[in-house]
């Protein structure tokens, strides 16, 4: 599994800072352009703590990543943030409190491209994972990797998709919704080979079962298994990036090995309930810009293999509703369920 510092339930400012003000700390976030009093007031920052959902178990990327910007956004808005795991469902219990949640800036979720999946996989949940939202910062870009434990017999995708065509294996995911159970499924009818999906509540229960050696592979986000590459506990059989990632020039990419048909990148960020104002939401993109460029966190985020992104919302909203168009293709096409 990989090595990751403890999670942090609850991320505070220093005293100097928290203690400033609150108008004399948004020039720090917005560039010495203040936000309109009632923006600012309507936040309440002065009374209450931050709500950040994660709607994953502990441990995986997405949750890294929405730690470190609850960390880091604590400071330059003055109040501490916390942090509440919500798994299950794909995501969409943890979801579905954010999107319930009042919009006065109090509540964020960790946001990535399930949102978009979700509103092609589930179609009748009560919200929609995509419009019930209010985008607020994509924080990285993400490509999927397989993987398999280093004493695996498969050492390279070749073998490993050989091998599905002669013996029944298992694939373990992060969950239903996850992209990387799109790709995995993507990737049974690129190649004509087939294996069970299993789904888990997040990355790392997925990997902990790989290692146990219950599972054959696992495709999951580079962010979640990177750590236990470079560990030597697994290998490495494509990643979906364009390209090998700086940090794992081991793994050669799908399109490399013939397939660019699985170049696919995912994201994390942070995501508000709908109609949340639009000058919290700016005020909540500048603290997570602030976050974003910390020497710390893109140090971490390169250790994990994961590009840091500064998408404004209105692109990042404008991508959801793009990606969740092209995921409801698939699945009409492929008849694409979950398990």
């Amino acid at each position: 599994m990989m090595s990751s510092s403890a999670p942090l339930d609850e991320t505070r400012p220093s005293a100097h800072f928290a203690a400033m003000p609150f108008r004399r700390r948004l020039p720090a976030l917005v560039g010495a352009v203040l936000l309109p009093a009632t923006g600012s007031a309507q936040l309440g920052f002065q009374a209450r703590a931050i709500r950040l959902i994660v709607p994953v178990a502990p441990g995986g990327s997405q949750d890294i990543v929405a730690r470190l910007l609850a960390r880091h956004m604590a400071e330059p808005l003055g109040q501490p943030i916390i942090v509440e795991n919500k798994p299950g469902a794909a995501g969409n219990i943890g979801l579905e409190i954010v999107a319930r949640a009042r919009p006065d800036g109090l509540t964020m979720g960790a946001g990535s491209d399930n949102l978009s999946i979700n509103k092609a996989l589930f179609p009748w949940l009560a919200f929609d994972p995509v419009e019930d939202f209010a985008a607020v910062a994509q924080a990285t870009l993400v490509p999927q990797m397989l993987v398999v434990r280093t004493d695996s017999p498969f050492t390279g995708l070749a073998s490993f998709l050989d091998a599905a065509g002669r013996q029944p294996l298992a694939m373990g995911t992060g969950g239903n919704g996850s992209l990387a159970h799109l790709l995995q499924h993507m990737l049974q009818g690129l190649t004509g080979r087939h294996w069970t999906h299993v789904p888990y509540r997040g990355g790392a229960p997925a990997l902990n079962d790989l290692l146990a050696g219950s599972l054959h592979a696992m495709m999951g986000n580079v962010g979640a298994v990177a750590g236990a590459v470079a560990a030597g506990l697994v290998r490495g059989l494509a990643i979906s990036s364009d390209r090998r990632a700086q940090a794992l020039p081991q793994v050669p990419s799908f399109a490399e090995l013939g397939l660019p048909q699985a170049t696919i990148m995912g994201w994390h960020g942070l995501v508000a309930p709908r109609d949340t104002p639009a000058g919290i939401v700016a005020l909540l993109h500048a603290a997570a810009l602030h976050a974003i460029r910390q020497p710390v966190m893109r140090e971490r985020l390169a250790a994990m293999g994961i590009t840091p992104s500064e998408a404004p919302p209105a692109e990042l909203a404008e991508g959801m509703r793009a990606d969740a168009r092209r995921w409801v293709a698939l699945a009409r096409r492929g008849g694409l369920g979950v398990e």
